[in-house]
């Protein structure tokens, strides 16, 4: 199924590269003459959030890099296309006394890359210009180029332009054709994605842009061991898939995956890529939806989101009939291979409606100044330890996206993820109030639980003994700081996870010291206090012994509440409301 929808992502895409071809980043071309003669060198980077990125070029598919000595046809590292070794790995190698083996292996590399530009000679006789290049020794032409210095250490990608094109050599027509035309024969099967017959695709090509996985690439469907094996079948032909196909889908996920991608967006360990089958407002907005927005435009997300929540009326996420299929593929490192974290399928129209769902039930108080709606990872990463991203579980994000996507309850792991990092840190913050509100609500829609919902702000009918002692401990805590200004630790700091957890056994002693902080305090404070407290207390016969997973959830709810209800009417007071 994420082979077949790959294949048809690629089929939509006229601009992606056809069978014999890949688009590459080089940073440098050499440009020469009919003669082999050195021109100049083109730098083709550009400047992008102060990093140079080098431009892409249509070119024809490179080698499966191994252990083993493969050049590509008219590009590649300095090592092959000059035979000058890495200053980096020649240091390494010294390092260990095999500068010799690395030197010969370089040596191999650049023959192997003149073979490959000989076995051609004769069907494109413009390779003349590049092997007198290669062959009259045009290094110390380039050593006295200004930009040799970034070459040589860097190891970056070459190619070659003939004077006065503006085309790279192996983008001439003469050149593709080759490519067009090559096919290496196999066995002839049908195809497991499109149920044609074609050769199979022995080895498939490599995918990158994996966070986490081999920067040489790493691929979906392997075979290197012959356990993996059966009837004596090897590598791909234990999964046939077509070379059409193979080439395919897998262009389609390098695109995807490319660096700079809108497609594409981190979940926790997972490199998470999304389109649907046809164009659509959600594949162009899903990103911008879930993910960080960038520092350039922090609104992007709030705009998004707006317009997710404006489309009943406007009709802007549902295409005729929003029965267009709609994809999410989560794909995590694993060795030489990437595994599959999550794979998710729906409708545009479906998928929309449960991403509203999802933030209307994390709608919760917050500070003015607050962002009124959180990202995917904001959320995770702060039930994370010491808020690190490499803290998340690595399957707790793949999770939370199905429950997103299929409106299914979040997982009972994010709830007490949250509730224990509030009793870690004793900090009942924006984004774990927002979680735990969500969590707990939908456990409690799909459950048909007679336990009332919690509400966006402050609910005083909500008669939960999780969330009465919750606000009862925000009141005790905000009497104890107006008695004393200026305190630098409150009995949120010490008495919070035993409040939380068992409140019995802290309560009485709190309920004793708020008598002497109140003494502290004018009369009408202190009858303000007193008659709230007395509300809390009123629906309160006794202090629970013990609070479940989900009522420690609720006493926080119901502390932040109480929380954000007070800052709410202070601000009301400093504007003479």
């Amino acid at each position: 199924m994420i082979l077949q929808a790959l294949y048809k992502y690629y089929e939509r895409m006229p601009d992606l590269p056809r069978p014999g071809f890949e688009l590459k980043p080089i940073p440098f071309v050499i440009e020469i003459s009919e003669t082999g003669e050195l021109v100049q060198i083109e730098d083709t980077r550009i400047l992008e959030d102060k990093k140079k990125i080098a431009r892409n070029f249509l070119v024809p598919q490179g080698q499966k890099k191994t252990s083993g000595v493969a050049a590509n046809f008219l590009w590649d590292s300095v090592e092959y296309v000059l035979g000058i070794s890495d200053a980096s790995k020649l240091d390494e190698r010294r390092a260990t006394n095999k500068e010799n083996e690395y030197l010969a292996r370089v040596k191999e590399m650049h023959t192997a890359f003149i073979a490959e530009i000989t076995s051609r000679l004769a069907q494109a006789e413009i390779l003349q210009a590049v092997l007198r290049f290669l062959e009259n020794e045009q290094q110390v032409k380039l050593q006295t180029h200004p930009l040799w210095p970034e070459i040589d250490a860097g190891n970056p990608i070459l190619s070659f332009r003939l004077s006065g094109d503006k085309e790279l050599i192996c983008q001439r027509q003469e050149i593709r054709a080759l490519f067009e035309s090559t096919s290496t024969a196999t066995k002839e099967i049908t195809c497991l994605i499109t149920g044609k017959r074609d050769n199979f695709e022995r080895l498939h090509t490599a995918i990158k842009g994996v966070w986490g996985a081999q920067t040489s690439g790493a691929n979906i469907v392997s075979f290197n061991k012959d356990a993996f094996n059966s009837f004596a079948k090897e590598q791909g032909a234990n999964a046939p898939v077509g070379k059409q196909a193979a080439f395919s889908y897998t262009t389609a996920l390098n695109h995807l995956l490319r660096k700079g991608s809108t497609q594409r967006m981190q979940v926790g360990d997972a490199s998470t890529v999304f389109w649907s089958e046809k164009p659509s407002v959600l594949e162009d907005s899903f990103a911008s939806i879930f993910d960080e927005p960038p520092k350039d435009d922090p609104a992007r997300q709030t705009r998004a989101i707006e317009a997710l929540f404006k489309s009943p009326q406007t009709g802007s996420f549902v295409d005729e009939g929003g029965d267009t299929p709609f994809y999410v593929l989560g794909l995590a490192p694993n060795a030489a291979r990437i595994s599959v974290r999550f794979w998710l399928t729906g409708t545009v129209a479906g998928m929309s409606q449960q991403i509203r769902q999802h933030f209307e039930d994390l709608k919760i108080t917050h500070a003015s100044f607050e962002k009124p709606h959180l990202s995917l990872f904001r959320l995770l990463v702060s039930t994370a330890a010491l808020g690190k991203s490499e803290n998340i579980p690595p399957n707790l994000a793949g999770d939370v996206m199905r429950a997103i996507l299929e409106g299914l309850p979040y997982p009972q792991t994010l709830l007490a993820a949250a509730v224990r990092r509030i009793r870690a840190e004793r900090d009942v913050t924006y984004p774990r109030a927002a979680l735990i509100k969500a969590c707990l609500n939908r456990q409690g829609r799909y459950s048909h639980s007679q336990e009332k919902e919690l509400n966006v702000s402050l609910d005083e009918t909500n008669l939960n003994p999780g969330y009465r002692t919750g606000r009862l401990f925000a009141v005790l805590e905000k009497i104890q700081e107006e008695s004393s200004p200026g305190l630098n630790a409150t009995i949120r700091d010490r008495f919070y996870g035993a409040a939380a957890s068992t409140p019995v056994t802290v309560f009485a002693n709190l309920m004793k010291l708020k008598n002497h902080h109140l003494a502290k305090l004018e009369e009408g404070r202190k009858r303000y206090f007193e008659k709230l407290i007395g509300d809390i207390l009123s629906s309160v016969s006794d202090f629970p012994a013990h609070l479940n997973l989900a009522d420690q959830g609720r006493f926080a709810i119901g502390y932040y509440h109480q929380r954000q209800a007070f800052f709410i009417r202070s601000e009301s007071i400093n504007k003479g409301e």
